[in-house]
C-alpha cells in the first residue's frame, strides 16, 4: 500500500497548467500501473475528516487539521517484494510536482499466521 502525503495544500502553488500537468502524468502512472496488472485501486482522498479513538470506554473524535501534512491519497497495488514496492512508489507524478511529498511504502498483511484466517482482497 502506497500512502502518499503532502504538506498544508502543497499543491496550491502550482499554476492551473502545472495542475493539469499533474493530473495528467497522475493517470499515465494510473494506467501504466493497471496496464502492467500492478494496481488494485488508487484514489485521492479529501483533506477533510476524523481520527477516532477510544480509551476507558469513552470515545474521541479530533477533526483532521488540514493545515498540517496529511494524507491526501492511496494506490493498492500489487509488487512482488518491498523493494520493488519502492520503486514502483518512486515513480510517482507526485515527487515532481509537489516537493514536500513523501510516499509510506507498507505491506498488507494477507493472512493470520495463527489462525490461517485469509483476510478478503476484492
Amino acid at each position: 500500500m502506497l500512502y502518499i502525503r503532502n504538506a498544508v495544500d502543497a499543491k496550491a502553488a502550482l499554476t492551473d497548467d502545472e495542475h493539469l500537468a499533474f493530473i495528467k502524468k497522475c493517470e499515465v502512472y494510473i494506467g501504466r500501473l493497471k496496464a502492467e496488472g500492478k494496481l488494485i485501486a488508487a484514489q485521492p482522498m479529501v483533506r477533510e475528516g476524523f481520527i477516532i479513538s477510544k480509551k476507558g470506554g469513552s470515545w474521541t473524535n479530533i477533526s483532521i487539521d488540514p493545515t498540517k501534512e496529511v494524507q491526501v491519497g492511496y494506490y493498492h497495488i500489487r509488487a512482488s517484494d518491498i523493494d520493488e514496492a519502492i520503486s514502483i512508489a518512486r515513480e510517482n507524478p507526485e515527487f515532481e510536482f509537489v516537493p514536500s511529498a513523501s510516499i509510506e511504502v507498507r505491506p498488507i498483511k494477507m493472512k493470520e499466521e495463527q489462525t490461517d484466517f485469509v483476510y478478503p482482497n476484492s
